[in-house]
């Protein structure tokens, strides 16, 4: 064992000796080029504008090429093709003085050209494995496409529905919200950012954007430091962990200072206390926008953007256009302009963008390695188990593969929505529909008759603005009741009824909040009419949002959750309704009542005045007259095709001390007569603390697959590390007592035990 360790310590030694031998290295060269550097050609580093139109053959001519040879651009976003990139790259090489490289960054959020679901659904795989994959895919997607750095991982904890941007995050919970975090950026990155199939990741948006109040995008956040400590900054951080190369501000205010100026969030926090080391660049005009918040004009703003940390300008053209007037009224330095202008170099160079400008360029890769068979098949599998089931009456599912089959509504033949939202690579024409997908699948062994059933909904305005960027949905401009007919017609032809409603892809999304997040009425009404048919019906979802599904859930037999899968979401919601997939998505987040109950998450705490377990109102208690506190469907819910049973849970030991661990295990039993996967929740309660805890909160989880019949025990290993938050004083550490560690398959179904810790 001495040996094992002292081998381990040599390693360890010297691949510290090697990294700092690269530090060191790196330094030596950038040291040198700053030397040679201007001022406008430190500020054009931090110049991030968007490509605008640049056709191939044009770039050298463009408004652009002027500013990239006169130094004034560090980089270039949403330019698509290798045969673009190279001509652009060209310009900087050959044109500028210094021939600095650029950065060539796209919104490469759920897949490249291959889309992978909306992250949201991605998250309810709860497979860290499968969420590194999509990422690893993307990235080498893009890569061979010219890409080098992606807008990727959202991690903001959103727990207000209404917002739309909720559909590119990973849901409510930080622990889960952390593993995502450090699983997307590991795919992105690799172990090596210079080979040239890996792009630099950017965490996205520091911090607390996903608490806009209202659920209004773009709008204020206000929090105490506590709750930001323990529920909404853990992926941020889990991020840097996992070695992120890139941190965008986010637009709202922390604290009445707009996170683009806020030097206790961009230097205090993410450098000096977690150790961030790349560089951190604003959202689109991030700090032209602070103007209009109120804390002064466009040379203020951007003097003051610099001076709390912010490195590169995002369209705005701020911090070229005014810091050398504030230099020399010395209200920045030279000191932060140099340290902005390094980590851009920084990162250029870990890229590896010096010694090969054109590593990203090869036109082979992007005839070879995008949208591939392989990675399509990868996306269709991985859509699959995204997917939840969220109710299944009398086993209507999975559908046999005989007789006939009603395909209706506006959704069941829209391929352009199937991708999701923020999707800007994906070649609409390549996807597929849930009609194409069914047709390919089942051939002539089912009969498909298909209806649109409805439009999205009654208002043309609406439905306009809800497809917009190509994902229109043809709008019939019959009435209403003559589209409904067409639809009842062949359900009543039909042996079993599959409804394809919910939002479109844009409906949730930047920019896309709703303050009636109920599945619209003119969708409704379809489903209304093809339950009076008397045929069994199963609700295909589409949503990027939780919905409201109160009434949905008492009238409709079945109902699949489908997110937006992605290029290949046809093809899976096909597998997945005929059993070729057995369903094993879990919620990430809550789906209330009503919009009345949102923000609505597990990991609330109680009140003086808690209403007791198993009621549904009592007066003064903290509770509403009209509906219960509950959910319609909680975090960590989803069914199966199978079913599973828990056995009580044990432990190691009932009472510990110091840094000692347990294991809490408990015996998971397929009980169904199909195979399926299960991911079985930890979570732990602190009963009483210095400060008041949520009622519960998830810290751990694995997925794991059962034959029928079969028997597994799952462990968990509890430590005091897991035990831990910050406290008042915003000190991270645990402290004795007793806690409930409740292990089971939702946040709600689960088993219970008792355990004692004391330091």
């Amino acid at each position: 064992m001495n040996w094992l360790k002292r081998s381990v310590f040599m390693l360890l030694l010297l691949a510290s000796g090697t990294v700092m031998a690269q530090d060191a290295k790196m330094k030596s060269f950038v040291d040198a080029l700053m030397k040679k550097m201007t001022l406008t050609e430190k500020l054009g580093q931090l110049n991030l504008p968007g490509a605008g139109d640049i056709s191939t053959g044009q770039a050298g001519n463009s408004d652009i090429a002027k500013k990239i040879t006169e130094g004034k651009v560090g980089g270039l976003f949403n330019i698509k093709s290798v045969a673009k990139i190279k001509e652009v790259q060209k310009v900087a090489i050959e044109k500028s003085r210094l021939k600095i490289p650029l950065l060539f960054g796209m919104d490469v959020i759920h897949g490249y050209e291959t889309v992978f679901p909306i992250p949201l659904g991605l998250s309810c795989t709860w497979d860290m494995d499968l969420i590194r994959q999509s990422a690893r895919i993307a990235a080498t997607e893009a890569s061979a496409d010219g890409i080098n750095w992606t807008f990727s991982p959202m991690v903001d904890i959103a727990r207000d529905a209404r917002w739309g941007r909720i559909a590119e995050g990973n849901g409510e919970d930080p622990f889960l919200g952390s593993a995502i975090a450090r699983a997307m950026v590991t795919g992105y990155q690799g172990n090596d950012l210079s080979k040239n199939n890996t792009i630099m990741s950017c965490v996205k948006h520091y911090a607390m954007y996903g608490a806009a109040e209202a659920g209004r995008d773009y709008n204020t956040t206000d929090m105490s430091h506590q709750r930001m400590y323990n529920d909404y900054l853990p992926p941020y951080k889990a991020a840097v962990e996992a070695g992120v190369g890139s941190v965008m501000a986010s637009f709202n205010e922390v604290d009445g200072v707009p996170a683009t100026a806020n030097k206790w969030l961009l230097t205090d926090v993410l450098r000096k206390q977690w150790g961030f080391k790349g560089f951190v660049v604003t959202d689109y005009t991030g700090i032209n926008e602070m103007e209009v918040h109120g804390i002064g004009d466009l040379q203020t703003v951007s003097a003051r953007a610099l001076m709390a940390g912010v490195d590169m300008d995002m369209v705005g053209e701020t911090l070229l256009d005014y810091s050398p007037k504030s230099l020399k009224e010395g209200k920045v330095s030279m000191a932060q302009i140099d340290a902005a202008c390094r980590r851009i170099l920084e990162a250029k160079y870990k890229l590896g963008l010096f010694d090969d400008p054109y590593r990203y360029c090869d036109e082979n890769r992007a005839k070879t390695e995008i949208f591939t068979n392989a990675n399509r098949a990868t996306a269709r599998s991985i859509a699959a188990q995204s997917f939840v089931l969220l109710k299944n009456q009398n086993h209507l599912l999975p559908l046999q593969k005989t007789g006939t089959i009603a395909l209706v509504g506006p959704l069941a033949n829209s391929k352009e929505n199937m991708p999701g939202t923020w999707s800007v690579a994906a070649n609409f024409s390549k996807a597929t529909s849930v009609l194409a997908g069914l047709q390919e699948t089942v051939g002539n062994q089912v009969k498909i008759l298909y209806a649109k059933g409805s439009n999205l909904d009654a208002d043309s305005a609406f439905e306009e603005r809800a497809g917009m960027f190509g994902k229109g949905l043809a709008r019939d401009n019959r009435p209403e009741s003559d589209i409904i007919a067409e639809a009842v017609n062949i359900a009543n032809q039909a042996d079993v009824v599959v409804a394809v409603l919910g939002e479109s892809s844009e409906m949730s999304g930047e920019s896309s909040s709703r303050t009636n997040i109920e599945i619209p009425a003119v969708q409704q009404n379809l489903l209304k009419a093809l339950l009076k048919t008397g045929k069994p019906v199963v609700l295909v979802l589409f949503t990027g949002r939780p919905l409201v599904l109160k009434w949905e859930n008492e009238q409709v037999p079945a109902i699949l959750n489908v997110w937006f899968g992605g290029s290949e979401a046809g093809y899976a919601v096909s597998d997945v309704l005929f059993g070729a997939v057995n369903p094993s998505g879990k919620l990430t987040t809550t789906f209330p009542q009503n919009v009345g109950q949102v923000p609505m998450y597990y990991a609330h705490k109680n009140t003086g005045r808690k209403l007791d377990d198993g009621k549904w109102f009592e007066k003064f208690r903290s509770n509403y007259l009209d509906v219960s506190n509950d959910p319609v469907y909680p975090f960590g819910y989803g069914l199966s095709y199978t079913s599973f049973e828990y056995s009580d849970v044990k432990l190691s030991s009932s009472t510990l001390k110091g840094n000692q661990t347990l294991t809490a295990s408990v015996q998971v039993t397929n009980t169904g007569k199909l195979a399926g996967k299960e991911t079985v929740q930890l979570y732990i309660r602190d009963i009483v603390g210095s400060v008041t805890r949520p009622v519960k909160e998830l810290k751990g989880f694995q997925k794991i697959d059962l034959k029928p019949g079969e028997t597994k025990t799952v462990s968990f290993a509890i430590t005091p590390e897991l035990l831990k938050f910050y406290n008042y004083d915003l000190k991270y550490d645990w402290e004795s007592g007793d806690f409930d560690i409740m292990i089971g398959s939702s946040s709600v179904d689960l088993k219970k035990v008792k355990l004692n810790w004391v330091k």
